[in-house]
Parts: structure tokens; C-alpha cells; sequence
């Protein structure tokens, strides 16, 4: 759902130590067995909360519980602004569609906003960005608060809000002052957790002889990494393509970066290794390209000995398999993540009867 991404890139033998704060809201209209406003919360790429136009209000880490149990002036702070995101966002859209000669149909609205945080400099950088149906709309610049519309058709829209002189100091309060102290005590209180370094499992896969071999690292923390291919001990840039760092569901992160091999000679695969570079370790890990460590689940022709009416049953049914697995993943993409136990209290204060 969140098709604005603010990508964060660091070397690992860079002296910072960023951390972020960064909230995605996505309002929509026409989209049936969807809430009209979904909003998650990240801290350091780590998702702490999500909230809805259900009223529903989750905690998603056990940082993010604890923290806001202990300072519930926070966690009420929080409900309200998730309560007050809908109204907001509905007139936003409607504007938008008035703009864009719109009666009806489907339309999203998108925004991330948050902060970025050096603790050795003390530096603070905030941000703000909207989408709409796919494509950019405004930025804020965070140094003069004007806006800049990133479409002809925004420009009467940066004008309308940059005319709303409270619009305009409340964005400058958030990301100056209250996104930013928020950040720190988060750190603060969850450094045990956000600061934390852990190796990933590093493989070689390959679904066919003829498809690129992707080298893809799991279970790593922090997200700042990286993950490259060599030759003969030189960075690749050609014939590589690098997936993102995305989330596990333990609080830690995988990314993957596949080689296409389709012009390399089998005798000069040795002089290739995947690489991989988390910040503040000194140690790489390094992933030798040979063919007895690469996985697949490819099956030679020649090897198969299920009769052919048995092979085309079973092909019969892993299709169906497939495609009721994927399905269930769109429908389970489409539904907001699972509550935290009912019978806890803190869920009876997430979510209080209406």
C-alpha cells in the first residue's frame, strides 16, 4: 500500500548513526472491504503501529507496547491524531478530485511525513510528501515550509494550503518539534532493541539453470546494508539487479540481488562472490559463487518418474494450490493486520467498545 518510500541508504563505514521516524497514511475511495484510512507508523524501518478508519488501533513490537504503556500521554496522543486523520483526509481527497475534474471513481491519496535523526551531530532533518492516484503530488520543503507541487495539476493545490497559515505551523510544529522528540525517546527507550546488531543467513538461489542466481540475505539488524556482486574483487553494476531491504515479521530485515549469468562461462564463475556489509561490523560476509551451494527446486526432465496422467494431476492441483495460495495472500494484503490478544488490557484500551 505504500507507494511513497523515502529509500534510506547508508554504507556501513559511514560515521552516522541515523535513525528515522516516518508515518504512511493511505486514504481511498471506491475500494470495496477496504477502510478508507489505513496509517502504520515506522521507527528505524521497524513497523511499532498501525491504525484504521475502524477505529482500530494496533501496536505491532513489544517496544512499541511497553513504550506507550508507560507513557500513556503518548499512546492518547496518538489515538487522537489517528481519530482526526479521516475527516482530514476526506476533505483533502474531495479538493483533489474538484481539482482534477473528478466526480467519482476510484482515488488514492497518500502521504509520508516524519523525521530523520543523527545522535552524534544532533542533526535533525524532517519531511513530508503527498501522492495521489500513483503519482507525486507535493513536497514540503522542510527549511523555508513552502510547498512544491511535483504536478501542473498541484500547483492550486500548494497555493490553497500554503494560504493556510495554521496549516502550515501545525506541519512546522510536527516535524520540528514533536516527530523529533518522539524519535529520540523511542531510541532512547527501545536501544536495546533498535540498536542492536544480528548476522543474516546469507544463500544462493536459482529457480532454473537459465534464470539469474539471486544471493539474498535474511534475518539481519539494523536495515542499513548492504549487499553487492563482485568480479575478480570489483563491485558489479551491470547485469545485477537489487531488490529492496524489506521487513520480517521478527523485527528483522532481508534483501536480495540477483546476477544474470546468462553470459558467463561455467569456468569463470569462481570469479564472482556476492558479498554482504552491515553497518558497524568490520567483518563481510562472503558468498562464494560455486554451483553446489546455489538452491533450487528445479527438477531435470530426464530425473521425473511420475507417470505422465499422475504428473498432470499433480501439476492440475499445485495450480489450483497456487492460485488459491494467492488469493489468500491478496485477500490477507487487503485486510488490516491481526489485533493484539483481546483479552489483554492493553488491548482493551487499543480498541475500547463504541
Amino acid at each position: 500500500m505504500r507507494m511513497l518510500l523515502l529509500l534510506l541508504l547508508f554504507c556501513h563505514v559511514s560515521s552516522q548513526v541515523l535513525h528515522s521516524l516516518k508515518h504512511f497514511i493511505t486514504a481511498s475511495t471506491g475500494i470495496p472491504n477496504l477502510p478508507e484510512l489505513v496509517a502504520t507508523q515506522e521507527v528505524d524501518e521497524l513497523l511499532v503501529g498501525y491504525c484504521d478508519s475502524n477505529k482500530r488501533l494496533d501496536l505491532k513490537q513489544d517496544i512499541a507496547k511497553s513504550f506507550l504503556t508507560k507513557y500513556p500521554e503518548q499512546f492518547e496522543w496518538y489515538r487522537q491524531e489517528c481519530l482526526h486523520l479521516l475527516p482530514k483526509f476526506k476533505a483533502y481527497t474531495n479538493t483533489l478530485m474538484r481539482l482534477f475534474n473528478q466526480s467519482r471513481g476510484v482515488h488514492v491519496l497518500q502521504e509520508v511525513h516524519g523525521c530523520e535523526w543523527d545522535d552524534e551531530t544532533g542533526e535533525v532533518k524532517g519531511f513530508m510528501q503527498y501522492g495521489y492516484d500513483g503519482e507525486d503530488l507535493l513536497a514540503l520543503d522542510p527549511k523555508t515550509f513552502t510547498w512544491s507541487a511535483l504536478r501542473p495539476e498541484a500547483v492550486t493545490a500548494t497555493l490553497r494550503w500554503e494560504a493556510n497559515k495554521y496549516l502550515t505551523e501545525s506541519y512546522k510544529t510536527s516535524v520540528t518539534l514533536i516527530y523529533p522528540e518522539q524519535l529520540k525517546e523511542y531510541v532512547e527507550y527501545g536501544r536495546s532493541v533498535l540498536l542492536r546488531k544480528e548476522l543474516p543467513s546469507v544463500s544462493l538461489l536459482q529457480k532454473t539453470p537459465s534464470s539469474p542466481v539471486s544471493c539474498h540475505a535474511t534475518g539481519f539488524h539494523p536495515h542499513r546494508a548492504s549487499l553487492i556482486w563482485r568480479k575478480d574483487g570489483e563491485e558489479l553494476h551491470e547485469e545485477v539487479d537489487h531488490g529492496e531491504i524489506l521487513p520480517n515479521h521478527d523485527g528483522t530485515f532481508q534483501m536480495s540481488v540477483d546476477l544474470n549469468l546468462s553470459s558467463v562461462t561455467p569456468e569463470d564463475w569462481t570469479r564472482y562472490d556476492c558479498v554482504f556489509q552491515l553497518y558497524g561490523v568490520k567483518e563481510d560476509i562472503i558468498t562464494k559463487l560455486e554451483k553446489d551451494r546455489i538452491r533450487t527446486n528445479w527438477v531435470k526432465p530426464s530425473d521425473m518418474t511420475i507417470p505422465v496422467t499422475a504428473a498432470v494431476v499433480v501439476l492440475a492441483l499445485t495450480l489450483v494450490g497456487a492460485a488459491g495460495f494467492i488469493v489468500y495472500k491478496k485477500k490477507k494484503a487487503s485486510s488490516p493486520p491481526s489485533s493484539p490478544d483481546n483479552n489483554t488490557e492493553l488491548s482493551e484500551q487499543l480498541n475500547p467498545e463504541t
